[in-house]
């Protein structure tokens, strides 16, 4: 699987979308070890309130699958892409015209509902994104890939339904598709420095960092 060390693993952590093997199955047990490391991510208050629902039977990814393809077309509808958005739009397109072929899927979920109160909104999300980014690296050191896709939640009540989960009580947060990489290097994906977007001592606008 190559280098493996954290800066590595840190940096090649991407979205991955084709180049997702949809051959390759991904052992229950692989995916289990990598949610067991995601588990240990902080959590306001060791809450500890993220749920996992992975679905690996064909007819459920497909119901799931549908109702991403709708909130992606949604999404992407009226857009038209700039020439350097346009490989990130075409992915987008693939992954969603591919999802129900993706070994597995993973709904990332957060007991409760959204609170209005802004303070207790990021507690809310910061008590799971964090488990779900661990989740995402481990499955970068087993040779496996995903991408942190939202699109669904457009039709959240929906998606709740098709796997019994109770909409009233728990919050969808991510769909990440897993599967195994297709062969071939993985390199940083291209990112503004962090001089740029980084101040000391008081706020520095964008504008003045560029």
């Amino acid at each position: 699987m190559g280098d493996l060390s954290v800066a590595n693993v840190l940096t090649t952590t991407r979205t991955f979308r084709r180049k997702l093997d949809l051959t390759r199955p991904v052992p229950r047990e692989v995916i289990m070890g990598c949610l067991d490391l995601a588990v240990h991510a902080p959590s306001g208050s060791n809450r500890q309130g993220w749920r996992f629902v992975v679905i690996d039977e064909p007819d459920l990814r497909a119901a799931i699958a549908h109702y991403y393809r709708l909130g992606s077309a949604a999404n992407l509808s009226g857009r038209v892409p700039t020439p350097e958005q346009l490989a990130d739009f075409e992915s987008a397109t693939y992954l969603a015209d591919h999802l129900h072929e993706v070994p597995a899927l993973v709904l990332a979920c957060q007991s409760g509902r959204p609170p209005t109160s802004p303070a207790k909104l990021a507690s809310f999300y910061g008590s799971i994104f964090p488990a779900v980014w661990s989740f995402m690296l481990a499955l970068r050191s087993q040779g496996l890939g995903t991408s942190l896709t939202t699109a669904h939640l457009a039709h959240e009540r929906a998606v709740a339904d098709v796997v019994g989960l109770p909409f009233d009580s728990v919050t969808q947060v991510a769909l990440l598709p897993v599967a195994y990489l297709r062969a071939g290097n993985v390199s940083p994906g291209a990112r503004i420095p962090a001089e740029r977007v980084t101040s000391w001592n008081g706020w520095t606008s964008s504008e003045q960092t560029q």
